[in-house]
């Protein structure tokens, strides 16, 4: 993985960069993305073929370096940017974002050579609005798949709302259920630091989510506590699939699907959002097919 210069010195950038691990989940959530920009791709292209697109891209907002290391495996595991120059029919241009510049340089490395191939070092929050999303303005006919795809709570609302008002993209969202029970949805939520607080506020759009996650203690002793409700999980999930309809207008939003670590616990869930009804069809299929293998099998002695 690394380049040397000419006196045989492997160059501090790629010194500095470290591949992401990821758990066997996120190699589902890989190919789940795989099989949907396959069907995407050849709807696309035939509405291409007929004049009534000009064309369709694909739309990565925390691409990394694309490719991870598999903690199952220990083997190199291709990530959404490389996987999605696969895909055939190929999209007509791609739009990778990572904040971090090493990864970002390491991906130009391998993918920005193609002339339909932009590589973005900064905030996703920022570039997307302000770059990437007036290049697939509907008016235009123009479409887009967009994975919005963080490790955490660092995807603004705003985005998200965007993508559902210009009626051109598809989305995949990753909901940082992990996150979100670790630094926000505690029990008592007077203990939870303000600063976690307002990131939970930002990526869901409001302080709607405080009605959703907790309700008065039962306890006529202290009413006027409040407590996380229970099965918070499905319920703050279900809320929020309502907002992605509402809110932030996408027609389509099937149930999202719960991606597990091997301890059974939901480590995000993973959404879909789209416009299109067919778009609706094809990802339950994929979903329900997936459901199984979104915990890793288990262990053998």
């Amino acid at each position: 993985m690394s380049q040397q210069d000419s006196n045989g010195h492997v160059s501090d950038r790629k010194r500095e960069l470290r591949l992401d691990e990821i758990g066997y989940w996120s190699e589902v959530k890989l190919d789940i993305i795989k099989e949907y920009a396959t069907k995407y791709t050849t709807i696309m292209a035939k509405q291409r073929e007929k004049g009534t697109i000009q064309a369709f891209a694909y739309i990565d907002a925390f691409s990394g370096a694309g490719i991870h290391v598999s903690k199952r495996t220990g083997e190199y595991v291709l990530g959404s940017p490389l996987n999605a120059l696969e895909v055939r029919p190929p999209f007509t241009a791609y739009y990778f974002i990572d904040l971090n510049s090493v990864k970002s340089a390491a991906l130009r490395e391998t993918a920005g050579r193609m002339p339909n191939v932009r590589v973005f070092d900064g905030d996703c929050n920022d570039l997307l609005l302000s770059g990437v999303f007036p290049e697939v303005r509907y008016d235009d006919y123009r479409r887009a798949l967009c994975l919005l795809d963080p490790y955490s709570l660092d995807l603004s609302w705003d985005v998200i709302k965007t993508a559902g008002q210009m009626r051109s993209i598809d989305m995949f969202l990753n909901f940082p259920m992990m996150d979100m029970n670790r630094n926000v949805l505690w029990h008592d939520p007077q203990a939870v630091d303000s600063e976690q607080a307002a990131r939970m506020t930002r990526y869901w759009g409001d302080e709607s989510w405080r009605k959703v996650a907790y309700q008065k203690d039962p306890d006529l002793f202290d009413v006027g506590r409040l407590t996380k409700v229970a099965d918070a999980n499905e319920v703050v999930a279900g809320a929020f699939r309502t907002r992605l309809r509402t809110a932030a207008g996408f027609a389509n939003v099937p149930p999202p699907l719960p991606m597990r670590n091997s301890n059974g616990a939901t480590v995000y869930y993973l959404f879909f959002a789209s416009q299109k009804d067919v778009a609706n069809n094809i990802v339950s299929h994929i979903f329900k097919k997936y459901a199984d293998r979104c915990a890793p099998p288990l262990s053998r002695d």
